[in-house]
């Protein structure tokens, strides 16, 4: 095999020893010929001379536009509060002033020789055991109007109706020295009212005047009742008579008009009590329509006439009234022994 690495190369000619295969062929090629003209130099920075784009695989999406919170509502200007006005202070408003019911007129006398023939009690006269009797029923009547009026009753507090059963039993017996009883108070006044208009007797029994009485002031608008209200000569004492005779007198006591007429019988007089002598309960009506305008009803019940059944018969018709009391008349004795009055004529 021969040797090639020792046959000599062939040398061109200008070649000159030792130059190496670069240097000999940038001697036959003018290699600046392939170069561009220089570009100028520039001040700018980096970033700026050449702008990088991140490739679009590498592109982050770009976040979401923030959503706008809410804007607040409008909050309105504080508002001074007003000045307060000044008030005046409240003007109490006096109440009309109520007319009190003044009976007027001639004081009438009363016989009161006619009373001690009745057996009646005698103003200014001796204790006695009528007296005394009459005395311990008024106080219990008394109390119990007193005790109506904290109730609030109003002026039913201060009537009275005083009835029976029937005719003969000792009504307007007992009316009477009621009457007469409670005159004698020093803190109250009494108006005795007959109101049994079939058969009037109060003004007999004390021996007055007729006139006109309850009846006429029901039927009549225009009549004040109080005109028709007598005066006596017993301190405290007054007399309202019956007044004109009706058919029709229980419908106008069951009017509407009743109410005011009675009311006014009270007005202003607060210690006034009124005492109606009515009808027998099971005779006639009228004291059925009374018992719905008084506070205590007196049944009076005679002790040898009475029967059971027509005492709870009257009773039911009188119903109406709230508080209604039995008052035994005529008794022959006492189951305790006691005898009202005999204390005044004890001598030792």
């Amino acid at each position: 095999m021969t040797d090639q690495h020792k046959i000599p190369e062939p040398k061109q000619q200008g070649e000159s020893a030792g130059e190496s295969l670069f240097e000999r062929a940038a001697g036959k090629f003018d290699f600046n010929s392939f170069l561009g003209k220089p570009l100028p130099v520039s001040t700018e920075p980096p970033s700026r001379r050449f702008p990088v784009k991140p490739p679009e695989a590498q592109q982050v999406a770009p976040a979401p536009a923030p959503v706008p919170a809410p804007a607040p509502a409008p909050v309105a200007p504080p508002v001074a509060a007003p000045a307060p006005v000044p008030v005046a202070a409240p003007v109490a408003v006096p109440e009309p002033a109520i007319e009190p019911a003044i009976f007027h007129g001639e004081a009438h006398p009363v016989d009161r020789e006619h009373l001690r023939a009745q057996g009646l009690i005698v103003p200014e006269g001796t204790v006695t055991e009528l007296l005394e009797e009459f005395r311990i029923v008024k106080r219990q009547l008394l109390l119990q109007a007193a005790d109506l009026r904290r109730q609030k009753a109003g002026p039913m507090a201060q009537r009275i109706l005083v009835s029976s059963p029937h005719p003969g039993e000792g009504k307007t017996y007992c009316a009477l020295n009621l009457a007469l009883s409670i005159a004698a108070e020093k803190d109250s006044e009494v108006l005795l009212v007959d109101a049994d208009f079939a058969k009037p007797s109060v003004l007999s029994a004390l021996g007055l005047p007729g006139g006109p009485g309850l009846m006429d002031a029901l039927m009549d608008e225009e009549l004040d009742v109080a005109d028709c209200v007598l005066s006596t000569d017993i301190p405290g004492l007054w007399v309202l008579p019956a007044g004109d005779t009706t058919s029709h007198d229980s419908e106008y006591i069951a009017s509407s008009r009743t109410a005011r007429v009675l009311d006014r019988l009270t007005q202003g007089s607060p210690n006034r009590m009124v005492i109606f002598d009515s009808p027998p309960a099971l005779s006639a009506s009228p004291a059925a329509e009374l018992a719905k305008y008084v506070g205590q009803t007196m049944v009076i019940v005679r002790a040898d006439k009475t029967g059971r059944g027509a005492l709870n018969d009257a009773i039911s018709l009188l119903g109406a009234c709230p508080n209604v009391q039995l008052l035994l008349n005529a008794a022959q004795f006492s189951p305790s022994g006691r005898r009202f009055g005999s204390y005044y004529g004890y001598r030792g």
